[in-house]
């Protein structure tokens, strides 16, 4: 049975087309895999069929009575609102319900026999949807997805605004988990969430019987939960029936036929040019040659998509520091309430280290204080000598409204716009990109502009909060790649053991000094 069927859509930014006569149906029960790299409109896609973007052209339609959990990349949550409001908000159609019931209560003590058949046979029908959905069981189901993501850890009362990004993600996940819509629509999800959780969500999803398209650059996460793949690249969207690593077999098998059709296909016109032009003057040859540019005229010509601009990440290394880069004596971190037991660290010249550990217990903080952005609640950081830091954050910071090439020129007003559009280029964004407004990228494009911008400053020491966040295959294999050649010092915040894999030195984790029970 068909959920949702989109015929031929076709949609663009200004004058940057991102689909065009695209068509797709999605059945019950399918877990898919949408897939694609930075900007080819996957987010795009997902605003279009829930309805947050309306389509230049095309037609979407859902099944009726459709229910549609969408988890986005951007969502913002209600300042005043605790951790159990949210998730119980799951539940509002049931409250809903169960008011409509109450107020046919009321009516019944000044009623009809007949009026009172129809009021009981109403409830009735209430009663046994407010069972059907558990009604009567939700502070336990909120209790125990909250437990299930590490929610109760921090504290079911607590101001969502008060929360770090992987906590926001975890919120909104639990409240469309509590929902249980027909179809989940999960763009990247795992951004954010710690090991622990991604395992969690990995089972659940294995076990979800109801359809769900999924957006994620976690290969090995893709992998285990999903048995279709939908590729958009080119204004197109194909299918292709099994994992990510079945999708890359097929797709360089397809890519290698039509590579072979074209430079057949050049080498016949050449040779069929090439007869015409010899032959066309010639009286006793002019038929066979006009036969030949008939055949040219009427070939239908092969053309290879161009090729995807690959990001060349490449560190400007600043003179070698000091032999220790930080040192912290008792240091406690946090906002108000320490978040940390007093901390004695030190990181020296040429070590790699990566912080892992659950959300919220303070990883960014630390970052954070060892710059001294956050002041410490007690103890001290000594920053070496001759630092030049490079600092990558976890959020967007700035003016989302100027275009990438004034977004670099604001950093580097040295810069000749040749330089700009050169070194934006090299991370990868067409000139379109480049000419566009930072809010209008997708996730993975923002990344690849504050990458640039970490790219062009001289720097002996890297602070990285979540860089592979967003970022598509690509552009995380060269990241790993820049990072590795890389002859300075690394302090990186990261969820991905694969991509620390082979470059990170020592691995610090970080649930050992918190103040957080987990």
């Amino acid at each position: 049975m068909s959920i949702l069927n989109v015929e031929h859509l076709t949609h663009g930014f200004g004058d940057r087309a991102i689909f065009n006569d695209v068509s797709f149906r999605l059945l019950k029960g399918e877990h898919i895999g949408l897939i694609g790299a930075n900007g080819e409109g996957k987010s795009t896609f997902m605003n279009i069929i829930t309805g947050k973007l309306m389509p230049d052209e095309g037609k979407i339609e859902w099944a009726k009575n459709v229910r549609v959990g969408y988890l986005d990349q951007h969502t913002v949550l209600c300042a005043g609102m605790t951790i159990r409001q949210v998730l119980a908000s799951a539940f509002d159609f049931l409250f809903e319900m169960e008011a409509q019931m109450n107020a046919i209560y009321e009516k019944m003590g000044d009623c009809t026999p007949e009026e009172l058949d129809a009021y009981l046979e109403e409830t009735g029908t209430l009663q046994e949807l407010l069972t059907m959905h558990d009604f009567y069981m939700i502070d336990a189901k909120v209790e125990e997805v909250a437990r299930a993501l590490g929610l109760t850890d921090i504290g079911l009362e607590r101001d969502v605004t008060e929360l770090s990004g992987g906590q926001r993600t975890k919120v909104l996940l639990g409240k469309l988990l509590l929902e249980k819509p027909d179809i989940l629509l999960l763009d990247e999800p795992t951004n954010y969430l710690d090991a622990e959780h991604i395992e969690w969500l990995k089972r659940y999803l294995n076990e979800y019987e109801n359809a769900f398209l999924l957006i994620s650059h976690d290969i090995p996460f893709l992998n285990s939960v999903i048995n279709l793949i939908y590729h958009m690249d080119n204004q197109t969207l194909t299918r292709y029936v099994g994992d990510y690593d079945k999708f890359q077999e097929v797709y360089a098998m397809k890519k290698a036929q039509l590579e072979a059709a074209y430079n057949r296909q050049q080498k016949e016109i050449a040779d069929l040019k090439d007869f015409v032009a010899r032959n066309k003057a010639r009286v006793s040859t002019r038929n066979m040659a006009m036969s030949r540019q008939k055949k040219l005229d009427k070939m239908d010509v092969i053309e290879l998509a161009a090729e995807k601009p690959k990001p060349e990440f490449c560190f400007k290394e600043a003179r070698t520091p000091g032999r220790v880069l930080f040192e912290t004596h008792d240091l406690v971190i946090g906002y108000g309430e320490p978040l940390s037991k007093p901390l004695n660290l030190s990181v020296e010249r040429g070590e790699k280290v990566v912080l892992t550990g659950a959300n919220g217990i303070g990883k960014t903080t630390l970052l954070k204080s060892l710059l001294g952005l956050v002041p410490a609640l007690s103890g001290e950081v000594i920053q070496g000598d001759y630092l030049e830091i490079g600092y990558f954050e976890q959020e967007l910071s700035g003016n989302a409204d100027l275009s990438c090439i004034e977004e670099i020129w604001q950093e580097f007003p040295g810069f000749t716009q040749y330089e700009v559009r050169s070194a934006l280029a090299k991370c990868g964004l067409t000139t379109k990109h480049i000419e566009s407004r930072v809010k209008v990228l997708s996730g993975g494009e923002q990344s690849k502009v504050r990458l640039c911008k970490l790219l062009n400053r001289a720097s002996n020491v890297l602070l990285l909060d979540e860089p592979t966040n967003h970022l598509d295959v690509d552009a995380k294999a060269e990241l790993k790649r820049a990072l590795l050649e890389y002859n300075g010092s690394i302090l990186m915040v990261c969820h991905e053991p694969e991509f620390y894999e082979g470059l990170a030195t020592s691995v610090w984790d970080c649930t050992k000094w918190t103040t957080r029970i987990f």
